[in-house]
């Protein structure tokens, strides 16, 4: 493949090109600085933490840093340059202390065994949080590479408080009842893996409980096939869309479909690269980056007076704004109480409750 076709896939969200050559470069290049710095035994110089790090970074400038590359020079010494660059400024900063969110944490002094327990983690995320790339993001870089949320937050442009909340919620509904479920006879009873819980956490993990009968909202597993027979609730996730369903999702006024439901916007359902606002494709963008809640407001009323216009069409709004924007359900839902009276205009169950 041509370093073009390369971009195009990375941007295009391309597993098998992301994984072959993105990853597969930056493996090469972190043995070599690895050999010279010896990362592997530093915390959080892992070649994961590093590595998730850099695809942070590029996935939220939408890999301009990469089309912006000097005339000549090839993809892979420009991504192994950014690399390097990447692990000389941490090597600067570096000292060997946790993290500042009291997550689950795992001390594992057998090398094999740590790895099979990221592969746990590594499971269970893609299995809780399919779809939400955003999610995803946020619990590798917390609770698999150890970042702070003050740099996850810088990444992903929104606060430190946001990532933390969003983060905690995430532990108290989903990772630690998963694994207490799933793994505690396992993990808990062997004296090599330690789940430490700091004491300004809200997670308890003796105090969690987990039925595979109780869904976990917000982050719980149903197939737009098996959804409740309640015409205006949107599932939780949309595999495909019948021929009149627009799917709508939070985006940003540039129009940088990077992750979250505006990844899959653009991957499955019609979003441009370019366009932050309105009809496009079988999706319909509404800003949710641009600051608080107020100014929100205009473009969430905009979209309810153009599914007046349009009653052929059945608009399925997402989560918008509770993703990588920080807020809740509490804040947005009340943008959409003039939806309540729109019949083709379904909401998530999370703004419903709040509406009622």
């Amino acid at each position: 493949m041509t370093d073009e076709e390369i971009i195009q896939g990375l941007k295009r969200g391309d597993e098998d090109i992301t994984r072959r050559y993105f990853y597969g470069i930056l493996r090469i290049a972190y043995r070599v600085y690895d050999q010279r710095y010896q990362l592997s035994r530093k915390t959080d110089m892992d070649f994961y933490s590093l590595a998730h790090d850099y695809y942070m970074r590029l996935l939220m400038g939408d890999w301009q840093q990469l089309e912006a590359r000097r005339e000549g020079v090839s993809l892979r010494t420009w991504l192994t340059g950014g690399f390097r660059f990447l692990i000389m400024d941490r090597l600067k900063t570096y000292h060997p202390v946790g993290n500042d969110l009291g997550e689950l944490r795992f001390d594992v002094p057998d090398d094999h065994f740590a790895e099979d327990v990221r592969q746990m983690l590594e499971e269970a995320i893609d299995r809780l949080f399919w779809g939400d790339r955003s999610s995803q993001a946020i619990l590798r870089m917390i609770l698999i590479a150890g970042f702070k949320s003050k740099d996850v937050a810088l990444q992903l442009g929104v606060s430190p408080s946001a990532v933390s909340q969003r983060y905690r919620r995430m532990m108290d509904n989903v990772i630690i009842p998963y694994f207490k479920h799933n793994y505690e006879s396992e993990l808990l009873s062997t004296s090599s893996v330690i789940f430490s819980i700091a004491k300004d956490s809200s997670c308890d993990l003796q105090s969690k409980s987990f039925s595979p009968s109780t869904p976990q909202t917000p982050y719980s597993i149903t197939n737009h096939r098996t959804r409740m027979n309640i015409r205006r609730i949107t599932p939780d996730f949309i595999k495909q869309l019948g021929d009149n369903e627009i799917f709508v999702f939070g985006s940003n006024l540039a129009g940088m479909h990077g992750g979250g439901a505006a990844y899959i916007a653009f991957k499955q359902f019609g979003a441009r690269i370019g366009q932050g606002v309105g009809l496009q494709g079988q999706s319909y963008a509404i800003p949710t980056m641009q600051g608080g809640v107020e100014t929100i407001a205009p473009y969430v009323d905009e979209f309810i007076a153009f599914a007046r216009q349009h009653p052929e069409l059945h608009f399925l709004v997402t989560r918008i704004g509770c993703g990588i924007a920080g807020f809740d359900a509490e804040d947005i839902a009340p943008l959409f109480a003039e939806a309540r009276n729109v019949e083709n205009i379904s909401l998530p169950k999370e703004f419903w409750d709040v509406l009622s």
